[in-house]
Parts: structure tokens; sequence; C-alpha cells
């Protein structure tokens, strides 16, 4: 089942995430649904919190496979840190840049309730795993990656067509502040690069 994605301003997302005891039923459909959503969404990851529920679980991609985690936390950094850009579900039709570490170990339980460990890097080979790993995790301690961003790198994703009339997405400078507002008043800019879904989320 599609869940439909919080956006940013929704209390849920600045909370942070409940550990779960007891791994059962309601968590495997949980889990389930976030991948399906995740999927819908053509996202990377989606945290919990994401689709209003409040318990420490999130699915994401690495490479062609898609893991869930449960309880997750980070027990090994390394790879020194690099700027990339990212974005957020919960904050759609924007990108800004973030420092993260390039290679990290994920520790925490399946949906079967088995112990897992995962490595995870930033490469050719699994894409930015250890990016959204670390972005997720942020999701379940309630702070949201525009809060860690360089703040003028903080961009709309602008839909336009190029000289020959290819369509093309550019960036378009903004603040936390003006996006905020564009939430708020459903009012998103016009030709914004954004799933159909999440504008009418948005502008409903």
């Amino acid at each position: 089942m599609i869940l439909p994605i919080r956006i940013w301003g929704d209390p849920i997302l600045k909370r942070r995430a409940v550990a779960v005891d007891r791994i059962t039923a309601s968590e495997r459909k949980l889990i389930s649904d976030m991948i399906e959503t995740m999927q819908e969404a053509d996202g990377m990851g989606l945290a919990a919190p994401q689709v209003g529920v409040s318990k420490r679980i999130f699915v994401f991609r690495r490479d062609d496979d898609i893991h869930a985690i449960i309880n997750p936390r980070i027990v090994r950094r390394a790879g020194g840190r690099k700027i990339g850009n990212e974005g957020c579900l919960s904050i759609p039709g924007v990108q800004a840049k973030v420092a993260r570490h390039t290679r990290i170990v994920v520790a925490g339980r399946d949906q079967n309730g088995k112990t897992t460990e995962l490595e995870c890097e930033d490469g050719e080979e699994q894409g930015r795993a250890a990016t959204c790993v670390q972005h997720e995790l942020d999701h379940l301690d309630g702070v949201l990656y525009i809060e860690k961003t360089e703040p003028e790198t903080i961009s709309w994703l602008i839909e336009e067509e190029d000289e020959d009339g290819e369509e093309d997405v550019v960036l378009r400078a903004t603040t936390p502040e003006e996006i905020k507002r564009a939430y708020l008043a459903r009012r998103l800019p016009p030709r914004l690069h954004i799933l159909d879904s999440l504008r009418q989320r948005i502008e409903k």
C-alpha cells in the first residue's frame, strides 16, 4: 500500500522516533508499505516518521538491493567526509549540499528480527548508500538534512527548456524560510521538479 509522505512542517518529522521492542506482523507490513512507497516516489531511502510512524525503522537502496533496518545504529565511520548533493521526499523539489562520511557500517535487525550489519559506501557499486543511511538515521533522530546543509547551496529544482527545446532541470537559490512559506501557503514555484503525488499532497 502506498503511504502518504509527511512534508516538512509536520511535527512528527522533528520528533525522535521510538525504538522497536518486538517485531510483529505490524512492523513487517509497515516495512513492505514503506518499500512500495519509496519505489513509487523513486526515492533512495525512507524513514518511518516520513510516513507518520514514530518508530526507529528505515528502508534504503544499496545498488539494486533494498534493505530494511530496525533500531539502526552506525557502528563504524570511515573514508572521511565528502560534500554532496542531497534531496528528501519530505522536502520535495529542493536540493542542497551536505558533508557525509563516504563509508559506514550500519547495524540493527531486519524485518525477520535477525541481527544484520551492512557495509555501505558511496561509489559506483552501491550508489550513495552511505549518505542515504546517514540521512535516514537523521530522520529517526528528528533531524532534517536541510539543517546540516551549507545554506548558500539550498536550491529549488526548476524545469526549463534548453536552446534545443529539451527539458532540463536548473537550480534556483532559495532559503529554508522561503521553502516553509511555500509549503504552508500550498503554493509551489512554477515548473517545480516534483512528483505529481507530492505536489498534490502539498497543494491540496
